[in-house]
């Protein structure tokens, strides 16, 4: 196949896909959001599908379904152009997806939030999901902690010597969007946001306006093209891994 997007095939390919092997399907959740001046709304869901794409191609029988282009994001609802869903939304439409797919002949759904406010959401809806659709594996790949982690290594790893402690509009968003969408990011509009000390309760009770009148948290100038790539290919390469253990992880309890 020329491309690994579900959207931009066929049904007679996809038919043809799952006949001959292709039993994954990936869902990038991820929002529309403010993230600064200098990057546009769909930041998060452009990051997912490009992690997405990568993984499917390192997995080598995986599609990408169509992202989920909307979010648990009421915390940056200040800033104009935001849409935010509620969390039992996003955990129905998550429902929907994995029916669909298994309707289809897939049997492993993995989901990957590329948006802080929906990793809660998509580990609650998981087991869930498993319990209504048993015969299609879900794997998650929903660990806040270990994203920004593997951001941040990408980011030292590209040659930036910075490390942002909350992930959002900043150096690593930045880098990645000048790799994979550099035509939507405002380069001159880059700046240094809120670089202090982020609880997370208090943002997403309160809002990003607590923090930042910019929306950025960390330094966006911090940021290149290259750290961008070495960053997709550093959380590519771990989640294609743990999606890879987990199948057989679950296949073992078959």
């Amino acid at each position: 196949m020329e491309t690994v997007r579900l959207e931009e095939l066929t049904w007679t390919e996809v038919e043809s896909a799952i006949e001959d092997g292709v039993r994954t399907a990936i869902v990038p959740v991820g929002s529309t959001e403010q993230h600064g001046p200098h990057l546009p709304l769909g930041t998060d869901s452009y990051i997912g599908e490009a992690v997405a794409e990568r993984v499917a191609e390192r997995l080598d029988d995986a599609l990408v379904a169509p992202c989920i282009g909307v979010g648990v994001s009421g915390h940056h609802m200040e800033f104009p152009g935001t849409v935010s869903v509620d969390a039992d939304l996003l955990m129905d439409l998550l429902a929907s997806y994995a029916g669909s797919l298994e309707r289809h002949g897939f049997e492993y759904v993995v989901l990957l939030p590329s948006h802080g406010g929906n990793f809660a959401p998509v580990e609650t809806a998981a087991p869930e999901i498993a319990r209504d659709h048993p015969s299609i594996g879900v794997v998650t790949l929903a660990d806040i902690e270990r994203y920004m982690d593997l951001m941040n290594e990408g980011l030292q790893a590209g040659g930036i010597d910075y490390e942002e402690p909350v992930v959002h509009a900043g150096a690593n968003e930045t880098s990645v969007m000048l790799a994979a969408r550099e035509s939507l990011v405002r380069a001159e509009e880059r700046d240094q946001g809120y670089e202090g000390e982020v609880p997370v309760p208090v943002l997403l009770s309160e809002g990003f306006r607590q923090f930042t009148e910019t929306g950025v948290l960390g330094d966006a100038t911090e940021s290149s093209a290259r750290a961008g790539e070495a960053i997709l290919e550093n959380v590519a390469e771990a989640y294609a891994a743990e999606v890879r253990a987990a199948r057989t992880a679950l296949q073992g309890t078959e």
